[in-house]
């Protein structure tokens, strides 16, 4: 619902002002620029998704054998001391705990189709241990904003993408999107256990958050020590290194397993074919709506705008023109795909807005529309604090971004 009210928004804004170019400015190309900007917009948006094809088709693939292979459990089992912490109301060994580790276990690993219906069953389970039936309970608003924060190993899609836009370094932004969405999920977990009052000063706790927050802080750390070119360099080979260290590992992991690995790899290859297929009227729709929006003169009203406030608070403006992609993000994840690929188009794919732009999409989740279907799916009616602790989430997100693409890219 709610990317269908920012469509109209962007056709009625980019009208708006379309006629204020021609009324006060005397532009008579205005209208002209507008409808070749629909036609333009849609080749691209088909050649996108043609050209995501093969490199979808290959890592979906691969995560189906890491599916299968049992990698998604062992990130489960791994993450269960922690959890069990987060959510002091489920009772110990209730089956809604295994549905809860499997949904985020899935959301680090990227496996978007497993992760939504594990996330479905983990509400319906949740929803059997509300007392209140309409209002979100305290576990319910801890899964969600979990699943908000976005936090993600393994950022195929953003890769893929670059990929396609003639990026040099496709996997370039791996590690900055690793650091900004750490830092989206601590500060969720941090805000809502402050709602609820979870004693986060504990030993499991400490040592889960507390050491992967030691190793993050000096990683940091030791990027700022090194010069750009190095920088550029190290994150590269490291980021590449770790994703074929993951393809080797599923392989294993598969082996160990017994399953039929080529067969397995086609069926989750040929979800990604369906994928690319499935989303070029998606991309058509938000691309066009960009496209006209960017052609009427109202996007460049709109960064100039935030620019201006920007510099009149000392700030450095260059990452202004990224920031669509950041605040469309928690609106609509097709929506900040279509501001993400707009910016890699318009400024290039290893511009620092560019990179900066697919640091925003990777560092959060689609807030507003996570809570939509999470919640509605069991009828839940009040949300309570999980609003505020989701956006509290995505804030920390994009200034993280911001912080870590100049630290790599500025």
């Amino acid at each position: 619902m709610a990317l269908n009210y920012i469509w109209i928004a962007f056709f009625l804004i980019a009208f708006i002002a379309a006629l204020i170019r021609l009324v006060c400015f005397g532009d008579m190309q205005v209208f002209t620029d507008i409808i070749n900007a629909t036609f333009s917009a849609s080749k691209t948006a088909f050649e996108i998704s043609l050209g995501l094809t093969g490199v979808l088709s290959l890592w979906l693939g691969i995560m189906k054998i890491g599916e299968s292979g049992g990698v998604v459990r062992k990130f489960a089992h791994l993450l269960s001391p922690l959890f069990t912490k987060l959510f002091p109301e489920i009772p110990p060994g209730h089956p809604v705990m295994g549905s809860i580790f499997m949904n985020i276990a899935a959301n680090m690993l990227g496996l978007d189709n497993a992760a939504t219906p594990l996330g479905l069953k983990a509400m319906e389970g949740l929803q059997t241990l509300n007392p209140n039936k309409t209002t979100a309970s305290n576990a319910m608003i801890m899964f969600l904003v979990l699943n908000t924060s976005g936090l993600t190993l393994v950022p195929i899609g953003i890769m893929v993408y670059r990929v396609q836009q003639g990026a040099a370094q496709p996997t370039d932004i791996f590690i900055p999107i690793l650091l900004a969405t750490f830092v989206s999920t601590l500060a969720g977990i941090v805000a809502v256990s402050i709602y609820q009052r979870i004693q986060l000063l504990n030993r499991t706790v400490l040592l889960f958050l507390g050491g992967v927050s030691l190793f993050f802080a000096a990683l940091v750390y030791g990027c700022s020590l090194l010069s750009q070119t190095d920088l550029n360099t190290y994150a590269t080979l490291a980021a590449n290194l770790l994703l074929f260290t993951i393809i080797v590992s599923f392989i294993l992991a598969g082996i160990r397993r017994k399953i039929n690995l080529y067969d397995t790899f086609i069926e989750g290859s040929k979800e990604g074919f369906h994928t690319a297929v499935r989303i070029i009227p998606y991309l058509i729709a938000i691309l066009v709506a960009i496209a006209v929006f960017r052609a009427s003169g109202a996007m460049e009203y709109f960064i100039n705008g935030i620019g201006k406030a920007a510099a009149l608070c000392g700030l450095p403006t260059d990452f202004v023109p990224s920031l669509p992609t950041a605040l469309m993000k928690p609106l609509s994840g097709s929506g900040a795909r279509g501001m993400m690929l707009d910016a890699m188009a318009t400024y290039g794919a290893d511009s620092f807005v560019g990179r900066l732009s697919c640091i925003f999409q990777g560092s959060t989740d689609t807030t507003f529309y996570i809570l939509a279907v999470y919640f509605g799916s069991v009828n839940i009616a009040k949300t309570r604090h999980a609003l505020p602790c989701g956006l509290i989430a995505d804030f920390a997100g994009i200034v993280a971004a911001i912080f870590i693409g100049y630290l790599f890219f500025g």
